[in-house]
């Protein structure tokens, strides 16, 4: 176990307590917008990117800029953010390719340093953190390794010590409330009752995880999007052991078990990316963040990451106005298009595509796509349900706005965390006070923006990226201690394999111990 170090409350966002191995010293001598003065040996860095264990598809790190006095410095480095640059290079005397793209400015004194490792580095890494080619603090910082890549299958066997690499809670409380119902679990009862009730549904995958190798048979004609379920737990797999575990996973929009925990057949745990009020799933981040974490820098244009270093102007310096940009998946968002028209100084909304409500189009019009970081432009984002949750919500909690966020039956993951009138304002279903919420917040100025920040702050916590692999554990963790019978590969089931591209080869280093126990 890695000691506890205690360090001082450099900023909000700065944990009081992380393990010593994700902190650093560092310096940048460079005066930021205002008078303030950063201030070389009281900056901070912090984050899974500096711990060679916390094996990610992007890895990630944060500096905290602090002035002489011990004050967190909260605004932007402006231009001179451009003059920081940080060089990874490999231990190793071959060639390893890392891609370190340039720092993001989050807009309140903080850079978010990113990078994609495309190979693995058995000696380590040498992180250089520099400005105006001059080294900072302490660096070179030394990531001692092996330090593997993101497709390197080398699973640490203990769990208890990949989930202290990364930091995971001890609790998420979505997923004590989702096993509320499900005491214990028969998986026998599973295979005979699931199928014959939801493979009409078209959307159910059933899994088997055994010997950290995934088995899966899919059920229903709409199953295509379990490439995304497929590709995270092929991913979890290949960082740590995972329990032998039996589950059905639903890759469709809707949640699937209306059974209430006193019903008589009792609920079935289905494992669904969205849940609702009138529902029994269990809950996972839904595939659209996951596979934005998964593909981050390559295959993705916007993800949790990148979204914090794109938030727009300075609050001041926004429209203030609230926007929506959207396709016609719920009435309510042909209605907010009609109160933009009729309030045009309150409300941008428009749809960009119509598929449910095709006749409405010649009424409403078709409004333009609008680049995603551009919604930032404006003060205050509408948050309207499509189909079930609308999963941009997260993504316009890490913005610089305040969401208004409609009254919902739906969730995600991360919903428990949250707090109305806190982090976000909500409106009704109806979005009859959504015009009146948007004037207060236009006669509240200071205290809109506090909101947003609240918000923004949290989210930035618990939507970090290895949360979601953090999440993804824990649920096959309780659903595998709760299994009161054997969980099977079954006959009909096929191997999904681990990525046989030969960029996804690497030596796996363990102990011997380990080595001898997995004999």
């Amino acid at each position: 176990m890695v000691p506890h170090l205690k360090i001082r409350n450099a900023c909000s966002n700065v944990p009081h307590v992380v393990f010593a191995s994700l902190i650093a010293a560092v310096c940048v001598s460079v005066g930021f917008s205002g008078s303030a003065e950063l201030d070389a040996g009281k900056c901070v860095v912090w984050g899974p990117g500096l711990s060679p264990a916390a094996v990610l598809p992007v890895r990630y790190f944060y500096i905290q800029s602090v002035d002489s006095e011990g004050r967190n410095i909260s605004v932007s480095p402006g231009e001179n953010r451009t003059l920081h640059t940080v060089k990874i290079s490999s231990l190793e005397q071959q060639y390893v390719r890392v891609h370190v793209p340039a720092p993001l400015d989050r807009g309140d004194g903080s850079l978010l340093v990113r990078y994609r490792l495309y190979g693995s580095s058995s000696r380590g890494l040498k992180i250089e953190v520099l400005y105006q080619d001059r080294p900072v603090a302490d660096s070179p910082y030394t990531l001692r390794g092996p330090v593997y890549h993101e497709y390197c299958v080398c699973p640490e066997r203990d769990p208890r010590v990949w989930s202290s690499a990364l930091q995971c809670p001890e609790q998420e409380p979505q997923i004590q409330q989702d096993f509320i119902s499900f005491p214990s679990i028969d998986l026998q009862r599973l295979q005979q009752e699931v199928p014959q009730r939801f493979s009409r549904r078209g959307g159910l995958v059933h899994y088997s995880l055994i010997n950290n190798q995934l088995h899966r048979r899919s059920l229903g004609q709409y199953t295509d999007f379990k490439m995304f379920s497929d590709e995270m737990l092929l991913s979890l797999a290949r960082k740590v052991r995972l329990p032998d575990v039996e589950f059905y996973i639903n890759v469709g929009d809707w949640p699937m078990e209306n059974r209430k925990a006193g019903d008589k057949p009792g609920p079935v745990p289905i494992i669904s990316w969205c849940g609702s009020t009138d529902t029994r799933d269990i809950i996972l981040p839904t595939y659209d963040i996951t596979h934005s974490c998964l593909e981050a820098m390559r295959g993705v244009t916007s993800d949790l990451l990148s979204v914090q270093g794109n938030t727009g102007p300075v609050w001041s310096d926004k429209t203030e106005k609230a926007f929506f940009r959207g396709r016609d998946s719920r009435e309510e968002r042909l209605r907010l298009v009609t109160m933009s028209k009729e309030n045009p100084e309150l409300l941008d909304a428009g749809i960009t595509a119509y598929f449910f409500f095709r006749d409405r189009e010649k009424d409403l019009g078709k409004a333009p796509l609008v680049g995603f970081f551009d919604f930032f432009k404006y003060k205050y984002q509408v948050n309207v349900d499509g189909t079930v949750a609308a999963y941009r919500f997260p993504y316009l909690m890490l913005g610089d706005s305040l969401v208004f966020k409609q009254d919902s039956p739906y969730y995600e993951h991360f919903y428990t965390h949250l707090e109305a009138g806190v982090h976000y304002i909500p409106v009704k279903r109806d979005l009859s006070d959504l015009l009146q919420k948007i004037r207060w917040a236009q006669k509240n100025d200071t205290k809109a923006e506090a909101i947003a920040k609240s918000g923004q702050s949290l989210v930035r916590d618990v939507l970090q990226p290895h949360r979601l692999y953090c999440y993804y554990y824990s649920v096959l963790q309780t659903y595998a201690a709760r299994q009161s019978t054997r969980p099977a590969v079954h006959p009909d089931m096929e191997l999904v394999p681990q990525p046989s591209d030969h960029s996804a080869l690497c030596d796996c280093h363990r102990s011997p111990e380990e080595q001898k126990n997995e004999l």
